[in-house]
This record gives structure tokens, sequence and C-alpha cells, in this order.
């Protein structure tokens, strides 16, 4: 039995949505138990972060279960430090049959001066999921605007990379 009672409606056949209709912003003020000893933020504390955000963005696309598949890549451009404001914007960028390409951005934002930096960006994937666990179709993204087609073909050709990795490193372990 699971711990948590669905709170969905019976499934219906997914109608589509735009990115801005699941987009997020979330913030976190960065404390010492955050920190390393150096009083930069933990990078497994700014992915813990990134990966709530999305996560937020794909069950609000799906209303339902979805689950990380992947985080398709990771930049740390800079440091965060004790006392900032961290600030996570998360959108949709593609939607496959039942899997999502979520983008994130970090901020850092001091407190005392007001300056905001770019400290990180990632790219994430999500499957929807029913309520046994398999996946599950999700609602097409309805693509609006020059920057949400610009960010739909770009991850639409990261999905390609990622497909082609996967085949020669299941080809390279088939040698082996």
């Amino acid at each position: 039995m699971s711990a948590q009672p669905s709170q969905r409606p019976a499934e219906a056949a997914p109608v589509g949505k735009t990115a801005s209709e699941s987009a997020v912003i979330m913030t976190h003020q960065v404390l010492p138990h955050d920190a390393n000893p150096a009083g930069n933020v933990h990078g497994g504390v700014i992915l813990k972060h990134i990966d709530t955000a999305a996560g937020v963005v794909a069950m609000r696309h799906v209303r339902g279960w979805a689950v990380t598949a992947s985080i398709d890549r990771m930049d740390f451009l800079k440091p965060v430090f004790v006392g900032e404001l961290v600030v996570i914007k998360a959108s949709l960028n593609m939607v496959g049959r039942t899997s999502m390409e979520i983008g994130v951005r970090v901020e850092a934002e001091n407190l005392l001066t007001g300056e905001v930096r770019h400290t990180n960006s990632a790219y994430l994937t999500f499957v929807a999921l029913d309520d046994h666990g398999s996946p599950r179709p999700a609602p097409p993204l309805i693509v609006e605007g020059e920057t949400a087609q610009r960010r739909n073909h770009e991850a639409l050709r990261r999905r390609e990379l990622r497909r082609q990795a996967m085949l020669e490193e299941r080809g390279e372990g088939a040698v082996r």
C-alpha cells in the first residue's frame, strides 16, 4: 500500500501545457550547515535544490508523480557563500512521450550589496509515472515564443546526443 494516497483525479488524455504553467522560482538562504570549511556551499546542496525545483516543474506539468531519470549536465560557474540567497529558476524545455527535460538556472544574491551572480546551470530529465510506478504519457509541451522554440530545439538536440552516447556505451559494454 502506498504511503501517500493519490490526490490526482483519474487519468485522462494529456492536454498540452506551456512551460510557464509549470515553471518555478525557489529560494534558499545559505546557512553555515550548507557550507564546507572554506565557506562555500557544498555542490551537493546546490544539486539537491536543483533536483527539487526540477521535480516540482515536472510534477506540476504532469499533475502526478515524476522522477529524476538523469542529470545531463551540471555546471558550477561561481561559488555560493554563506549568507547569500540562492535563487533557483526551473522550467520545461522539451517533453517527449513520458520524459521531460527541465532547464535550471541558479543565481546567488548578496543580500547586503544586491549583487546577483549566475552560479550554476543544469539540465535534468524526469519521467512521468502512474500510480504503479510505471512510465505514463506526459502532456505535450505547447511551445510559445522564440525563447521557448530555441530551448525546445536545443533540448531535442541534447536528447539525440544522450541517445547516441547511450548506444555507444552499450556497444562498448558488449565488446568487453
